[in-house]
């Protein structure tokens, strides 16, 4: 089991990530509502997303993993 000084800091990084992410989506809503578009930066920024997304997953199960039946 996690100590609560290690909780703390992967709740910590969970933050920062989230905030990242959500950043992240707001930036790429704003590129596609301004033609013309840079395809290879929103590639770049959705991906980046993506590896975000799962490494809030990966964070989230961290700090509350599964409970086996």
């Amino acid at each position: 089991m996690q100590e609560p000084d290690d909780i703390a800091e992967l709740r910590l990084k969970l933050h920062e990530i989230q905030v990242e992410h959500r950043d992240l989506d707001e930036i790429i809503e704003r590129l596609l509502q301004t033609p013309p578009h840079d395809d290879l930066l929103l590639r770049r920024l959705k991906k980046r997303k993506l590896l975000l997304k799962d490494r809030i997953a990966q964070l989230e199960r961290m700090i509350e993993p599964d409970i086996p039946a």
